[in-house]
């Protein structure tokens, strides 16, 4: 059990940052009770979960330490008053637009459960929910044949960020659930880390922010 490393703590929340592979909240079944927020517990009981990271993402991840901050955080979230920034390295060489507003552009395709084949998702210009992210090209260094980018979710959908690169062609390193075989097979892990959380302190309302480098 790797330790848990704490980024943030204070009497009303805290910021931890979740390894790859760890699931946020438990799951079903006695072998996915293991996760970030029972590990957390053992130290702070009374810590809440407000959001969530899938699985196979690293980073950082919010946690309320009353009922009352948890109401506030999530309204604060429901509000898009929490904002959150990943980075990625995505298969290929991508590019922005040539419209794009300082290097960043936007995926704006609409969401739904693929139920048939879930917990899939699928754009659905029809039926689904409405999703935006803004993106931005980030230096590769010496990759080849992929591209690392910041991700800045507007919209905050299950999945979203992995689906949305997927639809541009572009899909995420080691992302075991919308990448082929070869692309899988070019990372380890799913190569998607929560980097960056700006916030307003749910009682002061002092801006706070948090930064975590990607392990990638």
């Amino acid at each position: 059990m790797s330790a848990l490393e704490f980024v943030h703590v204070d009497a009303r929340l805290l910021v931890v940052n979740k390894p790859a592979g760890l699931l946020a909240v438990p799951g079903r079944g006695e072998d996915k009770q293991d996760c970030l927020s029972t590990r957390v517990q053992r130290h702070y009981p009374d810590a809440l979960v407000v959001h969530r990271l899938d699985m196979a993402t690293s980073g950082l991840m919010l946690m309320a330490r009353s009922r009352e901050v948890q109401r506030r955080l999530s309204d604060a979230f429901a509000a898009r008053g929490i904002h959150k920034r990943y980075v990625a390295v995505v298969d290929g060489c991508l590019r922005p637009p040539a419209d794009a507003i300082d290097g960043w552009a936007a995926i704006d395709l609409p969401i739904i459960v693929d139920w048939p084949n879930r917990p899939l998702r699928i754009i659905d210009p029809v039926r689904g929910k409405p999703s935006l992210t803004r993106w931005q090209v980030l230096p590769t260094g010496a990759q080849t044949g992929a591209t690392r980018v910041l991700l800045e979710p507007v919209t905050g959908r299950s999945h979203q960020l992995r689906v949305h690169l997927q639809a541009l062609g572009h899909p995420i390193l080691g992302d075991a659930l919308y990448a082929d075989a070869a692309v899988q097979a070019r990372a380890g892990r799913l190569l998607l880390h929560a980097c960056a959380l700006r916030l307003p302190h749910p009682l002061t309302g002092e801006t706070m922010q948090f930064e975590s480098a990607p392990p990638f």
